[in-house]
């Protein structure tokens, strides 16, 4: 069975967008057989050279946009992976972390943004989802193994934690050395980190499939305290596996995504713990067991989670399910168009007694699957490309935007949960979509080729 890493080639050289910067262009999910390296590629420039030269000559198909149209454009945050915003009094702030490191905008009016200032960090990977702390005006900035030339057999891994209490002046306040960095993120209002991913390094053990979660202390951001235990273990069925990203919910469930499902956790207050059967305070530490597990492999056959919002408490009205559905995307890249991740909507419901954490290969337990949605064959879609995967998503007031690397960005209707349906789209012929976020009516799209896409939504 070939690798994933050999399978996000072959997507790269079916691409035809153009591809320059210098990090892969696709988060690829490293599978268990990761450890197989492609004979004639022996690093991400060469990658790039490699997908160039096999890239098809001729028929490249035009640009496809509806219902929205583009405010602005940022094209010198070309690689930017990840945007997030600071408030800053009546002043927006946005922040862009990517394969430059870090950068800082001031978007008070998204269709005219302002350069404010920059963090250099060259060949940085891979801070996707990098989250800050909007009162100490900190940014967590996660460095994936494969940062600067490493790789994930033996590269370093950690989290940088730096200030923004001037945006025109980002500043490098510690590094910390984590066993994990492909993602890290708040919990606790960003007094701990959670990080995790990506593959497992060659010291860990060997019946891991990937890297859990390890717990950072951050209420000092100058001497950050990683605790030596990880968290969020025996994920997949009873397998360790790898924890792709966290989403912290609005009533405070921290979320965690990756191969084997979803689950979610009571990181303080007391609870009843339903793995342990009795009443115990929760920590970021130790957190408590909520509700979560597998997600059915005919919604999601890959298995991989890669995010999840769960829309409840003040984030209630953003999407419908009363906080018994979680919105999930599945990252994979198969064959075909067809077999790619796609959003998956699932039901929490049966889920509440521990079941997720009580899962094997012999009795698996798994959501039930409410709704999907998939790129493939969908209007102002590319048929000249294999590149289909689903990837981050934001959701505000019923509609859900969507990025699908080179099929761009999407805009569904999620108002239905069993049907979610397509009513907007922006693909330009170069698209590399990231991630979008929506922001004072604006949906800014980070995108790998282009830099960052300000787009106004005209559908309601």
């Amino acid at each position: 069975m070939a690798s994933r890493r050999t399978l996000c080639l072959s997507v790269l050289a079916a691409a035809t967008a153009v591809l320059t910067t210098a990090g892969p262009a696709l988060a690829c999910p490293p599978g268990d057989d990761d450890t197989i390296q492609t004979p004639a590629i022996s690093s991400i420039g060469e990658q790039h050279l490699k997908a160039r030269e096999l890239r098809p000559a001729g028929y490249r198909e035009p640009a496809a946009v509806k219902g929205v149209r583009l405010a602005a454009t940022i094209p010198e945050l070309k690689g930017a992976i990840s945007l997030g915003f600071l408030a800053y009094g009546h002043r927006q702030v946005m922040y862009a972390s990517g394969e430059f490191g870090l950068k800082t905008y001031d978007v008070t009016d998204p269709a005219a943004p302002r350069a404010l200032g920059t963090l250099s960090m060259p060949g940085m990977w891979e801070t996707e989802d990098t989250e800050a702390d909007p009162q100490r005006k900190l940014i967590f900035m996660a460095r994936d193994p494969r940062a600067f030339g490493g790789n994930t057999h033996t590269g370093e891994s950690g989290v940088f934690v730096v200030s923004v209490a001037d945006p025109a002046k980002p500043v490098q306040l510690a590094y910390e050395k984590v066993p994990a960095g492909h993602t890290t993120s708040c919990v606790d209002g960003c007094r701990y980190l959670w990080t995790g991913g990506p593959a497992k390094a060659d010291s860990m053990p060997a019946d891991w499939g990937g890297r859990p979660v390890w717990v950072t202390d951050v209420g000092d951001p100058r001497h950050p305290r990683t605790f030596p235990q990880p968290i969020e273990l025996a994920r997949n069925d009873g397998k360790t596996d790898y924890v792709h990203d966290i989403q912290v919910d609005a009533k405070g469930v921290a979320w965690a995504s990756g191969r084997g499902g979803v689950r979610g956790y009571w990181t303080s207050g007391v609870h009843r713990d339903p793995v342990r059967h009795r009443v115990r305070r929760a920590s970021a530490a130790d957190p408590v067991p909520y509700a979560g597990g597998g997600i059915s492999e005919s919604a999601a056959p890959s298995t991989f989670m890669h995010n999840s919002f769960r829309p409840v408490g003040s984030t209630s009205r953003e999407a419908p399910g009363k906080g018994d559905l979680v919105y999930i995307t599945e990252e994979n890249f198969g064959p075909d168009c067809a077999g790619d991740g796609k959003l998956v909507i699932a039901s929490l419901a049966g889920s509440y007694q521990g079941e997720g954490w009580r899962s094997t290969p012999a009795a698996p337990f798994r959501l039930r699957t409410v709704g999907t949605w998939g790129v493939d064959g969908q209007e102002g879609s590319r048929s000249d490309t294999e590149d289909c995967s689903a990837h981050y998503f934001s959701v505000h007031d019923g509609i859900l935007a969507q990025s699908f690397y080179s099929q761009g960005t999407r805009l569904l209707d999620v108002s239905d949960p069993a049907h979610p349906a397509q009513i907007a789209y922006f693909r330009p012929d170069d698209a590399m979509s990231w991630a979008p976020y929506w922001h004072g009516g604006y949906v800014f799209v980070a995108d790998d080729n282009r830099g960052v896409d300000i787009l106004r939504p005209t559908v309601h």
